[in-house]
């Protein structure tokens, strides 16, 4: 029954997509290269690391019209370098983006391939998805869900999210962050053609309005020292990491979860209208370090700054022995104000560091946390064969605080 629903929705997808059935190769990844333990799975780009969702947490996709015949992918080795993949990020909460898309005859698993898939994503895997966004599903997704009811968890089956076009991603996730397949969209335009008779008109965008006084979130470090008497450190992240110092250096997964959606933005906006914000307030002590980690990914321009991006790519290919020094080359690149609040961080991670046998938080864990919340391109987003040198420099400069940071010091600079 299901592989005649698949046929059905082959048939569909034909009639509807005007365009010839030629699926364009996805983007060459500049970073991926032939050593990749997983080159052979990974060149097709079929998973792919995609920014944050409104949550702080990871977003990773899996884009089945990349999926080539399944003659000329090895579906086993698919699944170890899905498992790859969210090793990086299952110490974390994170969500999945699964576009339904591309889905046909010659190139879908079998239906023993996806029951030995959800059997072997453990515990560990399916408790920090905290959601499951199906993009496009038709009726063979409903068949495929009804044959697997009865290993489905009702817990986790309340993590899945059906959406029927593109345009409701933007409740939930950083829509431009997404890098959606052209086919995609595609298929997406003719599918709201379908329903209204013709696409709708495009949506204007409003001019950003003008940020107010005493706003912190979204705008530059230069903003807030300018309007904060020309103090270096932004009053968010003086205050979040003083609480934390003090409430959570032994908390077991600091950094790792995230908060209530809602909170974090009243937080937020408390913030930006100059209101005070006592953590002591909330029951929740994973509110703080979300709101330290909403600041950094909504500054214009990362900390580490976009003219440092391919230095710090290159870190994996100097040798171990040098690699500290390296960063500390790259680092003095920066102007003052990023050095002294980068500093200032680096200082706090290293004492979260240093108390890992209780938070379980280590320069590692750390970087994986705080990676791509420190550096990313300054277009599109940063790809899963990035991760390892980005995630590599931050723990450097977590694990080697003291020696990193000795050789400069800012006139005005504080430590925590």
């Amino acid at each position: 029954l299901a592989h005649l629903e698949l046929q059905k929705d082959e048939a569909e997808d034909a009639q509807s997509d005007q365009e010839k059935t030629f699926i364009p190769p996805p983007p060459e990844d500049p970073e991926l290269n032939i050593n990749h333990p997983y080159y052979d799975v990974a060149r097709h780009g079929i998973i792919q690391l995609a920014g944050d969702d409104n949550s702080g947490r990871k977003v990773i996709t899996f884009s089945c019209c990349r999926m080539p015949p399944s003659h000329q992918l090895n579906h086993t080795r698919l699944l170890e370098y899905l498992r790859y993949t969210l090793d990086q990020y299952v110490e974390n909460d994170y969500t999945v983006v699964y576009f339904h898309y591309g889905l046909k005859s010659r190139n879908k698993p079998s239906l023993k391939w996806l029951q030995t898939a959800y059997k072997e994503f453990d515990r560990k895997y399916k408790k920090n998805l905290k959601a499951l966004y199906v993009v496009h599903p038709t009726n063979f997704i409903k068949i495929l869900w009804n044959i697997f009811k009865p290993l489905i968890s009702h817990k986790f089956g309340k993590k899945v999210t059906y959406l029927n076009y593109l345009s409701e991603l933007r409740e939930h996730l950083k829509y431009d962050q997404l890098n959606i397949p052209q086919e995609v969209i595609r298929h997406d335009e003719n599918l709201r053609g379908k329903q209204k008779g013709k696409l709708p008109p495009l949506v204007k965008i409003p001019p950003p309005r003008p940020p107010l006084p005493n706003q912190q979130f979204g705008v530059s470090l230069q903003y807030i020292k300018d309007k904060n008497k020309g103090e270096l450190i932004p009053p968010v992240l003086k205050q979040t990491v003083c609480y934390l110092k003090i409430k959570g250096l032994r908390v077991e997964g600091l950094f790792r979860r995230s908060a209530s959606v809602q909170t974090i933005k009243d937080v937020q906006k408390l913030y930006n209208q100059g209101k005070p914000v006592n953590f002591y307030d909330y029951d929740d002590i994973h509110i703080p370090p979300v709101i330290l980690k909403t600041f950094l990914r909504e500054l214009p321009e990362p900390l580490v700054t976009f003219e440092c991006y391919d230095h710090i790519l290159g870190i994996t290919s100097v040798e171990s022995s040098l690699r500290v020094s390296r960063c500390k080359q790259i680092i003095q690149g920066l102007p003052d104000h990023n050095y002294a609040v980068l500093k200032y961080l680096m200082c706090f991670l290293h004492m979260v560091s240093q108390e890992s046998i209780y938070n379980r938080m280590t320069g590692s864990n750390l970087a994986c946390v705080f990676g791509l919340n420190l550096i990313w391109p300054s277009k599109g987003t940063a790809s899963l064969s990035a991760l390892v040198p980005l995630n590599l420099f931050t723990e450097l400069l977590i694990d080697f605080y003291s020696n990193v940071f000795s050789a400069r010091t800012v006139p005005g600079e504080i430590l925590p």
